[in-house]
């Protein structure tokens, strides 16, 4: 690489490093309880108090994404170890090191992003800056291309793969060799694994490449390479899954079987057809979106005979985006991250919409236009600052909380008991010492039930939420399921239900933290409180 790939590539690494150490607050719970949980058993073992969910008990998920994180555990232990660090220092270091490498991840996802636009623009256009730019000002990727979800890493390795793709070459008069291909169709593969549905992306490149080039016997060829990198990413995957699940399992089918075929992803909410539109592309694009629009609009109006390489690479990024949003709007539980890996291509897309608006990009000669790139830079700045540093931050305050307790009184065990809705707040990866005993309501899904038992069917959340102070007693208490905990944790909105019976059985508030303005879920709302029995 050239001096100022490595500038740019080290300038993206500080930034994200700030930005996955600046970020305090919650999104979703996949975050940790589909990649940190089963991380830190894999690390620490299965005494260490994980929480591993039904998905990990059902194969639904490739191991390869949380051992990486488990190696990072093992690392910043070994470090702890090294350093003769204290309890609470080698707590916030073991918090730190997926942040940090996740922080690695990103960056390469930003760092591709920019090296795509380069090939499609210039190595030094306007509009390969602007694309640079747009992702590293998105509010979408400063709150979630940190975070450990498997769509963070599925979308780096899409871009690194299209990024590295030999689109020369491809759109070209010949066919490129297995050596040109091999990284990015490692990466594409091991995308595909780890996220099924990023298949759909890549079926979208190949049937776009086939109506622009139009040759059978070449098609056939990229095919047979396909297959030929593809098996050799997927057999190692499986012997991994096979050492850590215990027996023979193929996660993406299984994956497919119980989310789309038993349809158990709708447990989990159902979206209008139009979400992705309306809702998870504005929020994904945020300020952006107009370009974005006029990006896409742009990528169509093409002449099959006089179109070069790179008005080509733009319309296949434009079919994969169009093709990607189309099907997954069919599917009934949608999230918006389930569409992030399309976020790098759409940065690239819109960066010439961007530099030809604001041109010369980035100081453009309209004062006009310098107001609005002020206003939108000042936006993006107020959303990914709101976003990652106020709304929903009292459920990882909590947390910590109760870890420090812990590490003021190391002789004491401090047993918790979480009343909220389940997987509201992280678990082991934060509360980290094996000492505190904790327990919450869990969400288990209908798997193996008939269609008549699913529509009866009521996880522990629900029971709760139907009659609080019965679950309570029913459950907990001497001789009960559950003993009374030294602390509970539950949202303010549940205080005026349980206050009198857990007054009456010994405790008192003894911290509340802020969470939100709002929220969308009526259990979520106000702020988290912790109640201690008097001892």
């Amino acid at each position: 690489m050239e001096r100022r790939s490595w500038l740019v590539l080290f300038a993206l690494l500080l930034w994200r490093t700030v930005d996955s150490l600046s970020v305090r607050t919650f999104f979703q719970p996949d975050e940790y309880f589909q990649c940190l949980e089963p991380a830190w058993e894999s690390a620490f073992g299965p005494q260490s108090g994980a929480w591993i969910t039904w998905e990990w008990r059902e194969h639904l998920r490739s191991s390869v994404h949380p051992l990486i994180f488990a190696a990072a555990y093992k690392l910043a232990a070994g470090y702890a170890r090294v350093t003769n660090a204290s309890p609470g220092t080698t707590a916030k270091i073991l918090i730190a090191a997926p942040k940090l490498f996740q922080a690695l991840i990103a960056a390469v996802g930003d760092f591709n992003t920019w090296k795509l636009a380069r090939k499609i623009y210039g190595t030094d256009s306007r509009a390969s800056w602007a694309a640079l730019a747009l992702t590293v000002a998105s509010p979408w990727q400063w709150f979630c291309s940190i975070r450990t979800f498997s769509n963070s890493l599925e979308a780096m390795l899409t871009i690194y793969a299209l990024s590295g793709w030999p689109w020369d070459k491809f759109l070209g008069e010949s066919t490129p060799k297995l050596s040109q291909l091999s990284s990015s169709l490692i990466a594409a593969a091991l995308a595909c694994i780890l996220r099924p549905t990023n298949v759909i992306i890549w079926l979208a490149v190949v049937v776009s490449w086939t109506f622009q080039r139009r040759n059978l016997q070449m098609l056939l060829r990229f095919l047979v390479q396909c297959a030929t990198i593809g098996l050799a990413v997927l057999i190692p995957c499986i012997c991994i899954d096979r050492v850590y699940y215990g027996e023979w399992v193929l996660p993406p089918l299984e994956f497919v079987y119980v989310n789309l075929v038993q349809s158990l992803a709708m447990f989990y909410g159902e979206n209008r057809v139009d979400y992705y539109f309306t809702e998870g592309l504005p929020l994904l694009l945020t300020l952006s979106l107009p370009f974005a629009v006029a990006g896409l609009v742009s990528c169509f109006k093409w002449d099959v005979g006089r179109a070069g390489v790179a008005s080509k690479v733009r319309l296949v990024l434009a079919v994969a985006v169009c093709t990607m949003v189309l099907v997954m709007s069919t599917v009934k539980h949608k999230e918006m991250r389930f569409i992030h890996p399309l976020l790098p291509m759409l940065h690239v897309i819109a960066a010439r919409p961007v530099a030809t608006y604001f041109h010369p990009f980035p100081f453009p000669q309209s004062r006009v236009k310098a107001a609005v790139l002020i206003v939108l830079l000042v936006g993006n700045a107020f959303i990914a600052g709101y976003v990652s540093m106020v709304h929903q931050k009292g459920v990882i305050d909590v947390v910590h909380h109760l870890r420090h307790e812990q590490e003021l009184m190391p002789a004491r065990i401090l047993s918790v008991g979480f009343l909220m809705p389940c997987h509201s707040t992280p678990w082991r990866s934060h509360l980290v010492h094996s000492q505190i005993q904790a327990w919450a309501l869990t969400c288990e899904p209908p798997v193996h039930l008939t269609l008549q038992e699913r529509e009866q069917y009521l996880d522990e959340g629900d029971i709760f939420y139907a009659d609080p102070v019965a679950w309570i007693k029913a459950n907990v208490g001497d001789a009960k399921k559950l003993s009374w905990p030294s602390h509970l944790v539950f949202f303010q909105s549940l205080e005026p239900i349980v206050a009198d019976l857990l007054s009456e059985s010994g405790y008192r508030q003894c911290w509340r933290g802020f969470n939100t303005q709002w929220h969308d879920d009526s259990r979520r709302q106000g702020h988290v409180l912790v109640w201690c029995r008097d001892e």
